[in-house]
């Protein structure tokens, strides 16, 4: 690689606020704050906001849409239409 035009890659913490997972690794990103591993070693840390903890398809939990209420507002709004 050629010297002096690629970023620093460096040790970083990657967590995941709703799904509580974090993990060390190695990015390019630099975080905002600072965190304490487990090794007792500080390492930058980059705030995500989706991961395999929190993310539906990985969880098996996925948000139920009120269909029936959105059919019964257009129906009562536009009127059954047949013909």
């Amino acid at each position: 690689m050629k010297p002096g035009i690629h970023p620093a890659y460096r040790p970083v913490v990657f967590r995941d606020k709703a799904g509580g997972l974090a993990f060390p690794t190695r990015s390019t990103l630099t975080g905002d704050g600072t965190v304490e591993w487990e090794d007792g070693t500080t390492y930058p840390v980059v705030d995500v906001e989706v991961s395999s903890a929190s993310h539906p398809f990985h969880t098996g939990r996925s948000r139920a849409t009120d269909t029936a209420g959105r059919v019964e507002r257009f129906h009562r709004r536009y009127g059954e239409r047949r013909g």
